[in-house]
């Protein structure tokens, strides 16, 4: 009998150690886990906090989560509906850049997520200003500051005239680690249609030509030139790095009729051409 009480008690006090884990040691989730803070934009209610994966913004193509946290509970919201609007400010004139919608980050509750394609910046980093306009339970709220945009070390990104006289904006998004091997690359394409506007441009071509011009100005292997990808709205095609280095992508971009809208053929006499971006690992 005193071995079966004594057993009794043991199971009562595991059984009571099990529930007190599962109730009070609950999992708390970093959902900003990887990612760097780039800087706050505040009003009287609210904190916008921007991060990526170096806490900076450059030219070319920015993938940006924003939290927006409550000043005066210090909670951050899970319900809101975000957009955003960067400005170019000049001496003469304003431009915005293409940039995406803003949704909500798949399996998170207080991050969202979207893109800017910055194509130009000042000399120092000035010059851009971002305003955040949010809608919480039906109430609109909005955001300004201005932000700092560092010039990248090499051509993400490109702006120019196609012979069709509209002006394009295209810019490198993957491979964000290039690696000698077939990458998966990556590139976005937008149209000016005014200062403010930068639709995706569908259905073009783009083709490729990889060259070193260090190394004799050699190409690849199995490259293949670039598609566009419905499920994103990007253009895809494989680009072939057989060392590392500094690479120069050179491309031509057609239109849906096979005419070419900017970008020639690497030759002999022709080294580059007009139309690039830039790789280098």
């Amino acid at each position: 009998m005193k071995l079966k009480y004594i057993l009794q008690i043991v199971f009562i006090a595991i059984l009571a150690t099990s529930c007190s884990t599962d109730n009070d040691d609950e999992i708390t989730i970093n959902e900003i886990e990887g990612l760097v803070k780039i800087q706050d934009l505040s009003n009287s209610t609210h904190t916008i906090e921007l991060y990526n994966a170096t806490g900076q913004f450059k030219t070319g193509y920015n993938a940006i989560s924003i939290r927006i946290k409550d000043n005066t509970s210090n909670t951050y919201i899970e319900n809101a509906t975000v957009s955003w609007n960067p400005i170019m400010h000049m001496p003469d004139m304003q431009h915005s850049c293409p940039k995406s919608a803003i949704g909500k980050a798949l399996g998170k509750e207080t991050v969202y997520e979207g893109f800017i394609i910055y194509q130009m910046t000042g000399m120092d980093g000035s010059g851009w200003s971002l305003t955040v306009n949010y809608s919480i339970n039906g109430v609109e709220y909005s955001i300004t500051d201005t932000i700092t945009v560092i010039q990248n070390a090499k051509q993400h990104v490109t702006s120019f005239m196609g012979s069709d006289n509209n002006r394009y904006v295209m810019a490198i998004i993957e491979p964000k680690t290039p690696k000698i091997a077939i990458n998966n690359l990556k590139i976005g394409l937008f149209k000016m249609e005014t200062m403010m506007s930068f639709p995706v441009v569908e259905n073009y071509k783009i083709t490729l030509d990889p060259r070193m011009p260090g190394m004799g100005n050699h190409s690849s292997p199995n490259n293949t030139d670039l598609t566009f990808n419905t499920e994103d709205a990007m253009y895809h095609g494989n680009l072939s790095l057989t060392m590392t280095g500094y690479w120069v992508l050179n491309l031509k971009l057609l239109n849906a009729e096979n005419d070419v809208l900017k970008g020639e053929d690497v030759t002999t006499e022709n080294t580059q051409s007009s139309l690039y971006l830039e790789l280098e690992f």
